[in-house]
């Protein structure tokens, strides 16, 4: 079973995993679990659905898409409530089922002629067929592919019912090409701004829809895409990561550029969660940005997995440059010991492209902005959450030399938690009541 660390708590990831054996007598007795939890005061975040904290904040991230109507309250928290926390393979399972019935009715709905419902029901079973693929344990399985296709296919199903300003693009990209959606603003007035966004390792384009929609409001148009080691390019073309981000989004720029709708003076770019390391990777090479959002503000990513490993024996923090193959053992045992570690190592390695633990912690040293970051030079937005483990906000700030702008989100504004997971509403009015000021 795969688990996907970057777009939610490390801290809690960490002591779920120093304490194990705790775990597996919770999962033994759930109920006295669940009953531990309530007894005491908690985050309105930590909705305790679940034994397991990464899992609950997964389920955040998917009922949270309820602000734009790809999800929805019931669905969600039904969805949630049958996932057996013994089976590894029960959140996929359980979120494929509620993607195919909410598909199902979409296709009856459309045949009744009811196509404002039907685009609705398809647009929130893009939402459940992604959501099942969070946390897959076989990235081979034929579901994979099943569910990215369904998934695809049913949020340009939804375009089209519900008569949005959305166009499925195909951007070239060497041999092939990244799929996108290009939001086109209604009331923009001859070529307007344009703000490319991605996610970072787990989410996909369509989860960023509610940027896209903020930003065709305000006159802006905006490109959603899934990059190498995201969404659908990962899985359906077997592309992964690569460090050097600039040369996904030159090709993208060159896109947009050619469009008589966008002003090529105003280009913004934006990247979420991991994203926050790969936009500012970009900005600093490909000088036709004139804004940056790093959201959150990430200056060296490779520095995250070895404090992660260190924390269950430090002598990782050394071993995979001294003795890779010990290394790889001492994954594996330890991995025996603590599913976390198995499932997130495993994950790691398929999205980057490492055949061992040790290659992909050798490949993630590449993913640093320490020696590039003097090269930024548009101005950078930095956003930061007081409850945000993925964040190096402070950091990447103190070091940028270009202009920028510092954005806290706090537990006051409900959008402490990485990439403002919950507070949707919140961190859109701020990101663009700062480009209006910086890029409009």
């Amino acid at each position: 079973m795969k688990i996907n660390f970057s777009p939610f708590s490390l801290r809690k990831t960490i002591t779920l995993g120093l304490f194990s054996v705790v775990l597996l007598v919770a999962l033994s007795n759930p109920i006295n679990a669940q009953s531990a939890k309530k007894s005491k005061t908690k985050p309105w975040y930590e909705l305790g659905m679940m034994v397991d904290p990464i899992l609950d904040q997964i389920f955040l991230f998917y009922l949270a898409m309820t602000y734009t109507n790809q999800s929805d309250i019931g669905e969600c928290f039904d969805t949630a409530s049958k996932v057996k926390l013994d089976d590894p393979d029960s959140w996929a399972n359980e979120w494929t089922a509620t993607a195919n019935r909410l598909q199902k009715l979409a296709v009856n709905s459309e045949k009744e002629g009811n196509t404002i419902s039907a685009g609705q029901q398809y647009l929130r079973s893009a939402t459940y067929y992604s959501a099942a693929l969070h946390r897959h344990n076989h990235p081979e399985a034929p579901l994979v592919k099943k569910n990215t296709r369904m998934a695809s296919a049913s949020f340009k199903k939804a375009i089209e019912l519900l008569k949005l300003p959305v166009e499925p693009v195909q951007i070239p990209y060497e041999d092939g090409y990244l799929p996108g959606y290009f939001f086109k603003s209604p009331i923009a007035d001859g070529p307007a701004p344009v703000m490319i966004i991605h996610q970072g390792r787990d989410g996909w384009a369509i989860h960023d829809k509610y940027l896209a929609d903020a930003a065709i409001k305000r006159g802006y148009h905006c490109l959603l895409f899934d990059g190498p080691g995201q969404g659908v390019t990962l899985r359906l073309q077997g592309l992964p990561f690569r460090y050097d981000w600039e040369n996904v989004i030159t090709p993208v720029v060159d896109f947009v550029v050619q469009r008589n709708d966008v002003d090529p003076d105003r280009i913004g770019l934006m990247g979420l969660s991991m994203g926050g390391s790969l936009a500012p990777r970009a900005a600093a090479f490909e000088k036709r940005i004139k804004v940056c959002v790093a959201n959150p503000g990430v200056l060296n990513w490779s520095d995250i997995p070895l404090e992660f490993m260190g924390n269950f024996d430090p002598e990782l923090k050394t071993l995979w440059k001294s003795d890779p193959e010990k290394f790889n053992k001492r994954i594996e045992e330890l991995g025996k010991k603590i599913p976390l570690i198995a499932w997130g190592i495993d994950d790691m390695m398929w999205k980057h492209g490492a055949e061992t633990p040790a290659d992909w912690v050798v490949d993630m040293q590449n993913y640093s902005n320490l020696d590039i970051v003097s090269k930024i030079t548009c101005k950078v937005l930095v956003m930061d959450g007081t409850d945000d483990d993925f964040s190096q906000g402070k950091e990447l700030f103190e070091a940028l030399k270009c202009p920028k702008d510092y954005m806290l989100f706090t537990a006051e504004d409900t959008g402490l938690q990485h990439c403002q997971a919950g507070a949707l509403g919140i961190s859109s009015e701020r990101i663009f009541d700062w480009l209006d000021k910086n890029l409009k």
